[in-house]
């Protein structure tokens, strides 16, 4: 039976058996169908078999055609969601303002459909994929749908009729099993030999998932239909198991069966042998929430068997059974078809189209809960196979396609938590995964550790094939619902907790003592991205939760487990107090979600600090580790660790860099201010400075020993302490500014750096780094803040033609107010910013005239008054530790002790003037007690600073070594000099910190009255001793007598070089305000006062000081080190005078050098200027060279060139005759027509010439330089040939060379670095003959003719061969070779001296061309341009005449006889018609050699050309007349003929010429509909007609015999170009009208010379084209774009490529011509050159100008390289957004398009733009 149907025809079966089915008895319908199926969906046939596919498309149809079913199908769509589904790389839209959900995304048909004018909105690429949410309400507002979606579609469409889908509910279920069939029967276990064969099975079912995909796509009603088969249980069952007869599916479910057993976590063999440590899941799971036993992972390793896996030395480490929940890892079951079908998506690795089809079900409701409850129960699974990927990118890729649909939504993952025990399932399998790579911490004690962390050079870290669960996870986490069960369930923080500890101590550094690391590892990229990703991002979504009062709970728990875990691992890693020598790492993640939760609830929860904070040991502890980290950056910076290699400068860098900021520096130095303010302020302050290894420095005693460091690095060390202290007293980011107060700093920051563009600010201002927070940079209050502080500006041009992009720059008052160099430091990445806001901060005061002598020091800035709870971090400026360390540092400057700076005295003024301005309010009786207790044992009496600030000081005990200059050597009382300082030094600082160690109790130095002394601790692990033993150190009396405030007094003289540069009185004539800017003075003033005005004791010690000041004196003789200090001082500072010197004076050299070299002029135009002297006519001219140096003549022997460059160039093909400049098209009816361009017309041209005239005679009357003209430009330099060759040579033996290639020639001149391809050779030459050239001119114009006509009888003399002769033929082959074949060979035999005489010609005119379009089309400007003063015309014509030499003309054929005799029956005649040529005065020229040619016979020659331009102009004037106006102007000016100047009047002329070529019919025969021509408009016509001609003549007379240009306005430009050629007698006022007929000069009768002319055309078919023709073009112009860049975006970057009809991936188009090509596309590729290459050859000449559609960008292919040029388009802030990776509305930027325009005409890419490479074809 089945037999036969699938014999029938498929269409009429399928009806025949939906008939059957519809009635109410289908039993038989039905058996017939399942036989039917059973045939043909038989899973033993091949995939690839359509067969089964056909029928299924029948058979659901049911007897209709398939695309009329689909149609019908639809009609019944009632989805509301747009739900589109996107792969990787195509462009969607995204709308902060109506995104509700900050994943949202919409395609671009609903993005344009919908109305978002004014919204924060950008385009993007897709780099995983996504979906359209367009009517979905729950990730974005309603406003925000499209027209289609907007109309909840759904109520009125009409319900589905049955019988409609009745065939696929029967046919789909078989069809689904069929696939799932084939993927278990191809799917094989993974195996390590063979590489499994999965792309093979997945491609023989593309067209089978293909079309379960267009059901998708048929609408709601299908989509129905497919979930109910999908997730029915019952069906599956059915199917599922296989029938049992069936050998086949019972093979197949097998496998099935076996590949879902290794789908666990745990793999079956590990369950048997742990099943007894498993805890059981107890009934009471409830309260347990899923996990039930909760053992920290921490404490149990146990080291892995085989030492194979080991990483290096590191063994990796399996923590035994953490009590996981079991019901996570064990294997799947499954219930339903969806089920099975992602179960195998997975294990094919998630092929495209099989997520796609998943996805694209997603609109139905139903399937959308079932599919998301299938997901996560795969989730562990997913983990396991993306593991084990090789292609672990793309997989990621495609389950966060999938996941982020799922999870962005909050409903559905809430329910999916609730049900699913969703959070439980993330943690557990994020652990599981970390647990794979886990390795022993090295830190602190490396034999002991218990603590674990993660390798991170495991690929796992490396590739971050961890970021798709964690990006799932920080997704969960911004749903407040989800996070709030998330803080509520203590066994799952604790679990994230733990989690959170495998990377705390990650990536250590341990650094390198002797010598350099071999191989500098980069595993700090992997460790700083999984710490942001997989610790930060997740603690600041949970932060967002934590903002109100009634979170506080959340925050505690947080805190409490944050503490609970951190003292785990101070006891896993063995920590007591002393942090490891030598050791750091960046890694503290534990210590930062304390920080971060601790400054949350202290600023938005308004708990109370001291409640969330442990005891002051623990405290302790915890401040050890981020302090490390401030001393190591400050380490690294003074190059101690330079052997660690240029990684760890990098670590360095990116801790403090803007993405990591805040989520690093940030919450570390909070960490420590909160330590600060609980902590003793002593024991902080001492162990600051041991940490930064500089209390051996901060001795009185001018010499000291340090036995942890250099010399050399001392002094930035100590810097680096004080700053951190200074930084550590003055932030205020977590301590009560407010977040626009923190946004505002950080702005002003980065702004004083340096200038920003508006994206790198945003980019550069740190923001809350979770970017699902909803905390968007962009918001309303960055645009406020930033027309606050700084000012724009706009983009400009430079003239070296760099571009500029929108800046934006701090206003004047925020330089005043605002600059703060305490958070440039913070923010700065590289040292140099902090160098460049203080020189842009010095120039702003110098422009302002605050303070223009020396230079200024960094302005100190008021702080935020501190909250509350952070008060006790004032303490730490109040502390008597801190005073000792001022006091002895102010005291060390003062006498110049070493290592000493200006920075040292900065910060130490700076920490004076803090604590001045931040009181510590003291208990009154607390004082009182203080004082008496420590008044006999202290340097000070109390710990305030204002009172500490006066007293004096007058002895100090210090231990210095035996050698030091302070040993008195014989037995002295005391004595009363002040003998040089002292120490409060080791002993102390280090007693303070063994005091820490045994009580809580302040010991501090004692005052050198009492003796007694404290023994030093031994700590030998801390210290390192140097070999040899030091000298020994005894104890030394010193006599210091002096206070806080005499020796600053004493720093403010020396300062300012003056005795009594204060005196007594000089507080009271102070005004206050003057001291906000200056330098070291003026901060010593500012200090003084504000000590004054705080406490009369401190005023009236100053007034004391001041009245009895003396200057220093040296105690005892220099000792030599200081001696030795000062003269390495004095000679830096000579050296560094010479150093100025000498560059000073080479500046001078150089400049001078330059001004000569610039005008170097073209040599014979500066010997016309010189005519005036005689003394000079007969000197040669002299050229300079610019390799050795020499200056002399050019001789035939050695030449001298000019150094060019020689380019084609088709800028003049691409005129156009109207001004209008073409559109470039931008939809499907618009067009450019390339007709009308005059490449083309000239092609037509020459082609019709070709038809009728002798082919050599043609191309002498044309010229052919239009497409692919030789254009040549100089610098102006000239260098000796010889010279030349062996520069090349040296650079072809230089490897470092980029941008140009020596072996085609190209160098760049040596002296200005201009990109040059050859050298022009300079024609020897005595001046004198320039005077033979102006000699008036009295001969009679008919002897002048005969002149030229004997000329040429002399032609074919051959020039001697010489070196001078060889180089000119390598610059003509040069030329030659500069463009291609196809724009040389015109004739019909190529290379006949016809074809090259032709060339040589056309160079020569295409030059000139060109200049008259670089003048801006005329000479009426006058002068010699920029061009000409480098014009190297002059030396190109003798080059080309030299060459043309070489060619006789065939006197029978001769031009010039036809030109100036009417002779009759010439055999063939070239004539009007056909000496179209506007110019052919080059040609002639040149047969002539030019610079043979006097003055007069130029003239001469121009008066001929000019009678024949005249004629044409009146042929082609005669045929623009409509047939009446012909006959009226033939009789009027009939009547004229036989007046005596007939030759010279227009009307006459004009009859004749309408005369001779209405002899033949044909001439005119073409109407023309024109306005009535009066005589002044028919005299304006011709002069437009003359004017090209006129204009190139004048050029070329200039360039020939040095005549200056002289300007005119425009409307006289005839008659001045006509007097400058000598064509009208200068007699002739110009007030008068010229006619353009007064400038002919006949020799011979007018008349019978034109009818002669006229004669040779009108025998022609075609005459009427070659008759009418214009010689005027307008300038060449680029396309015209549209103002917004999403005009052209949209409509070409999905336009399909011409030749292979796919979308290309980077489209490109051509802005000269407008043609749409494939940049890089292989489909266009033409003997292996690709499209942009090739076309910048037929449209350019080898220079294309392509918009890259993809990236907006423009670049600019010439010859072999090519480069970048930049964009026309720029966003709102000026800026350009290249690979449109911001994807903001781009609008045309006017200027930056003229300056490209500019470089096309001019043809100075090559010199402009700087960074050329090679393309090797294929762009």
């Amino acid at each position: 039976m089945a037999a036969s149907l699938v014999r029938r025809d498929k269409k009429s079966t399928a009806a025949h058996l939906k008939a059957d089915l519809n009635w109410t008895d289908n039993s038989s319908g039905v058996r017939q169908l399942q036989e039917l199926l059973d045939s043909v969906l038989n899973p033993e046939k091949p995939a690839a078999d359509t067969e089964a596919l056909d029928w299924c498309k029948c058979l659901i149809a049911g007897g209709e055609g398939f695309e009329e079913f689909c149609k019908t199908v639809r009609s019944y769509d009632n989805a509301t969601l747009c739900g589109l589904v996107w792969t990787a790389n195509f462009v969607a839209y995204r709308c902060r303002t109506c995104g509700i959900s900050p994943c949202m995304s919409l395609c671009a048909e609903c993005f344009n459909n919908g109305d978002h004018t004014g919204h924060d909105f950008n385009m993007f690429r897709s780099q995983a994929g996504g979906a359209c949410d367009c009517g979905d309400s729950n990730v974005m507002r309603e406003t925000g749908f499209c027209n289609r979606h907007r109309l909840r579609t759904g109520e009125n469409v009409p319900s589905v009729p049955r019988d409609l889908l009745l065939m696929s509910e029967m046919v789909l279920p078989r069809f689904i099993i069929c696939i799932i069939q084939y993927l278990r029967d191809g799917y094989t276990e993974p195996d390590t030999s063979t590489e499994r064969d999965l792309q093979k099975v997945l491609q023989q079912l593309e067209p089978q998932i293909s079309f379960l995909e267009e059901l998708t796509k048929m609408g709601g009603a299908m989509r129905t239909v497919l979930t109910k088969i999908l997730t029915n249980q019952q069906i599956f069952k059915d199917l599922s198991v296989g029938q049992e007869e069936n050998v086949y599916a019972k093979n197949n479910y097998e496998k099935y069966l076996s590949a879902l057993k290794n789908s666990g976590l745990v793999s079956v063999e590990e369950k048997a042998q742990s099943g007894a440590a498993e805890p059981t899941r107890g009934a009471e799971a409830g309260a347990g929430a899923g996990i039930v036993v909760i053992l920290l992972p921490i404490v149990f390793l146990k080291e892995d068997q085989d030492g194979g896996q080991s990483v290096g030395q590191r063994k990796r480490v399996k923590l035994s059974s953490t009590a996981k929940d079991p019901s996570i890892m064990d294997s799947l079951k499954h219930k339903c078809f969806l089920e099975e079908l992602l179960f195998w998506t997975i294990k094919y690795e998630f092929p495209q189209k099989m997520v796609t089809f998943l996805l694209n079900m997603l609109p139905d409701q139903d399937y959308k809960i079932t599919f998301t409850k299938t997901f996560v129960q795969h989730y562990a699974f997913i983990m396991k196979t993306l593991m084990k990927s090789q292609e672990s990118d793309t997989m990621s890729n495609r389950i966060v396609h999938i996941s982020v649909q799922l999870f962005s939504n909050e409903e559905l993952a809430r329910h999916v938590t609730e049900e699913c025990q969703l959070l439980d399932i993330m943690v557990t399998v994020l652990l599981y995964m970390m647990e794979s790579c886990l390795i022993k911490s090295e830190l602190q004690d490396e034999e002991n550790s218990r603590h674990v962390v993660v390798n991170c050079s495991e690929p796992l870290l490396k590739n971050n094939t961890y970021w798709p669960l964690v990006s799932d996870f920080i997704n969960i986490l911004s749903h407040q619902s989800v996070a709030k069960k998330f803080l509520e369930d203590h066994s799952l923080l604790m679990l994230w907790m733990s989690f959170v500890s495998f990377f705390q101590g990650m990536n250590l550094n341990k650094r390198e003592l002797s010598e350099h690391v071999e191989f500098e590892s980069q595993t700090y990229y992997a460790a700083f991205a999984a710490e942001l990703e997989a610790c930060a991002q997740p603690m600041w979504g949970l932060l967002t939760h934590c903002k109100v009062k009634e979170t506080q709970e959340y925050t505690k728990t947080v805190v409490r487990y944050c503490l609970e875990t951190l003292q785990i691992w101070f006891d896993a890693i063995g920590f007591v107090d002393e942090p490891a020598p030598n050791q750091v790492t960046f890694h503290l993640p534990l210590h930062r979600y304390y920080a971060m939760f601790l400054s949350k609830a202290v600023k938005c929860q308004g708990l109370d600090l001291d409640s969330l904070l442990p005891h002051q040991e623990m405290l302790m502890k915890i401040m050890v580790h981020p302090l490390q980290i401030q001393a190591s950056l400050s380490e690294i910076h003074s190059n101690m660790w330079v052997r660690n290699g240029l990684q760890i400068k990098g670590q360095a860098m990116t801790y403090v860099q803007s993405h990591f900021c805040n989520s690093m520096i940030d919450p570390d130095i909070f960490l420590l201010q909160v330590c600060a303010s609980r902590l003793d302020p002593d024991y902080f302050i001492s162990s600051v400075f041991e940490r930064f290894k500089v209390v051996d420095l901060l001795t009185m005693a001018s010499v000291h020993q340090n036995a942890v460091l250099d010399g050399e690095q001392e002094r930035p060390m100590l810097e680096g302490a004080l700053t951190f202290l200074v930084i550590l007293s003055s932030l205020r980011i977590h301590l009560g500014m407010a977040d626009d107060e923190i946004l505002r700093a950080e702005m002003v920051s980065q702004l004083c750096m340096n200038d920003r563009t508006h994206s790198s600010l945003l980019d550069l201002i740190p923001e809350n780094p979770n970017p699902k927070s909803g905390i968007v940079p962009g918001s309303c209050s960055f645009e406020e803040m930033l027309s606050a502080v700084a000012d724009f500006k706009a983009p400009v041009f430079e003239p070296g033609g760099s571009m500029q992009q929108g800046m934006y720059t701090p206003k004047e008052e925020v330089w005043e107010k605002e600059f703060d160099p305490i958070m440039v430091v913070l923010r700065t990445v590289y040292r140099r910013d902090v160098q460049s806001a203080m020189d842009r901060y010095s120039a702003f005061l110098k422009q302002s005239g605050m303070h223009t002598t020396g230079n200024p020091w960094p302005p100190y800035k008021e702080r935020t008054p501190l909250h509350p709870c952070y008060k006790g971090l004032d303490r730490l400026l109040h502390c008597k530790t801190l005073h000792i360390v001022i006091f002895t540092l102010l005291y060390k400057i003062w006498l110049d002790h070493s290592n000493m700076s200006e920075h040292v005295l900065c910060m130490v003024l700076y920490l004076i003037e803090l604590g001045l301005d931040n009181q510590v309010q003291e208990d009154k009786e607390d004082e009182v007690r203080c004082i008496l207790e420590h008044c006999h044992d202290s340097w000070f009496p109390g710990t305030n600073l204002l009172s500490n600030l006066h007293h004096v000081i007058n002895y100090v005990r210090v231990r210095v070594p035996e050698t030091a200059p302070e040993v008195k050597r014989e037995k002295d009382p005391p004595p009363s000099t002040s003998a040089e300082a002292s120490n409060f030094g080791q002993a102390q600082v280090f007693s303070l910190v063994a005091e820490r160690r045994r009580k809580f109790q302040e010991i501090i130095n004692r005052s050198s009255t009492e003796a007694s002394q404290v023994v030093r601790p031994k700590s030998s692990s801390t210290r390192w001793v140097p070999p040899g033993t030091p000298p020994q150190l005894v104890t030394e009396i010193l006599e210091i007598r002096e206070s806080m405030l005499s020796l600053l007094i004493k720093l403010h003289q020396k300062l300012s070089a003056k005795q009594n540069s204060l005196s007594a009185t000089w507080l009271e004539d102070m005004e206050t305000n003057s001291h906000a800017h200056g330098d070291g003075i003026t901060a010593i003033e500012r200090i003084l006062t504000k000590a004054a005005t705080r406490s009369r004791q401190s005023k009236r010690s100053i007034q004391e000081i001041c009245g009895k000041v003396s200057p220093p004196v040296a105690p005892k003789k220099n000792s030599p080190t200081d001696k030795k200090t000062m003269d390495k001082d004095e000679r830096r500072q000579r050296a560094r005078e010479r150093q100025q010197k000498l560059l000073a004076e080479f500046a001078s050299r150089q400049k001078s050098f330059m001004e000569t070299a610039m005008d170097v002029e073209s040599p014979d135009a500066e010997a016309a200027m010189d005519l005036g002297a005689s003394e000079v006519m007969e000197s040669e001219v002299l050229y300079d060279c610019v390799i050795c140096g020499q200056s002399g003549p050019s001789t035939e022997d050695r030449p001298t060139g000019l150094v060019v460059l020689l380019q084609a160039s088709s800028v003049l093909g691409h005129r156009c005759k109207s001004d209008e400049t073409k559109k470039l098209p931008t939809t499907d009816d618009e067009h450019i027509y390339p007709a009308d361009t005059c490449g083309a017309a000239h092609d037509v041209r020459l082609a019709l010439m070709q038809r009728f005239f002798k082919d050599s005679s043609c191309l002498q009357s044309v010229s052919i330089g239009w497409e692919g003209g030789v254009y040549v430009q100089t610098c102006g330099h000239t260098l000796h040939i010889d010279c030349h060759k062996s520069y090349m040579v040296s650079l072809r033996n230089d490897q470092m060379l980029q941008g140009f290639s020596v072996d085609k020639g190209e160098f760049t001149c040596p002296l200005c670095r201009q990109f040059a391809n050859s050298v022009l050779p300079c024609r020897p030459g005595r001046s004198t003959e320039v005077v033979s050239w102006h000699m008036p001119t009295n001969k009679k114009t008919a002897v002048l003719v005969k002149e030229v006509e004997d000329l040429q009888e002399q032609l074919g003399l051959f020039p001697t061969e010489s070196n001078l002769s060889k180089e000119m033929e390598s610059v003509i082959k040069d030329i030659k070779n500069t463009t291609q074949r196809k724009y040389m060979d015109y004739g019909k035999n190529p290379g006949s001296p016809d074809n090259d005489f032709l060339f040589m010609y056309s160079v020569a005119r295409t030059n000139l061309e060109l200049e008259l379009v670089h003048r801006g089309g005329n000479l009426c400007s006058g002068g010699a341009s920029a061009a000409a003063k480098r014009s190297c015309l002059n030396q190109l014509f003798h080059v080309l005449a030299m060459h043309m030499r070489l060619y006789s003309i065939d006197s029978a054929y001769n031009p010039w006889t036809r030109l100036t005799q009417a002779l009759y029956g010439l055999p063939f005649l070239n004539g009007g018609g056909n000496q179209q040529q506007y110019s052919s005065i080059p040609t002639l020229n040149m047969g002539v050699s030019p610079l043979s040619v006097p003055a007069e016979h130029f003239i001469c020659l121009v008066r001929m050309l000019y009678n024949l331009q005249y004629t044409q102009a009146l042929a082609s004037l005669s045929a623009k007349f409509s047939p009446e106006e012909r006959q009226a102007w033939s009789t009027s000016g009939a009547l004229k003929k036989n007046a005596f100047d007939a030759e010279k009047s227009y009307d006459a002329l004009l009859s004749h010429v309408i005369g001779e070529l209405s002899k033949v019919k044909t001439v005119y025969d073409v109407n023309t509909e024109v306005p009535v021509w009066s005589p002044h408009s028919i005299e304006y016509s011709l002069q437009q007609f003359c004017l090209p001609y006129l204009r190139l003549s004048c050029l070329l007379q200039h360039h020939l015999y040095g005549d200056k240009l002289s300007g005119c306005p425009e409307v006289e430009e005839f008659s001045g170009l006509a007097g400058c050629l000598g064509l009208l007698a200068p007699a002739l006022q110009p007030s008068n009208p010229i006619y353009s007929a007064s400038c002919l000069d006949w020799t011979v009768n007018a008349f019978d010379l034109m009818t002669q002319w006229c004669s040779e055309v009108t025998g022609l078919s075609d005459t009427q084209t070659l008759l009418v023709q214009d010689p005027r073009w307008a300038s060449p112009h680029l396309l015209h774009l549209p103002d917004h860049y999403n005009i052209i975006f949209q409509y070409y970057h999905k336009k399909a490529c011409t030749a292979c009809k796919k979308v290309p991936k980077d489209p490109a188009l051509c802005l000269v011509c407008g043609t749409f090509v494939c940049l890089k596309g292989l489909c266009c590729k033409q003997q292996g050159i690709c499209e942009c290459v090739l076309h910048s050859q037929h449209c350019g000449a080898a220079t294309g100008i392509f918009l890259l559609i993809n990236a907006s960008v423009i670049i600019i292919i010439r010859g072999h390289r090519f480069c970048l040029w930049g964009s026309v388009y720029l966003d709102a802030h000026g800026e350009e957004d290249r690979d449109l990776r911001r994807g903001k509305p781009l609008f045309l930027c006017v200027e930056r398009y003229r300056v490209l325009q500019q470089q096309w005409v001019s043809h100075t890419f090559d010199h402009i733009n700087k960074r050329w490479g090679p393309h090797y074809n294929g762009l």
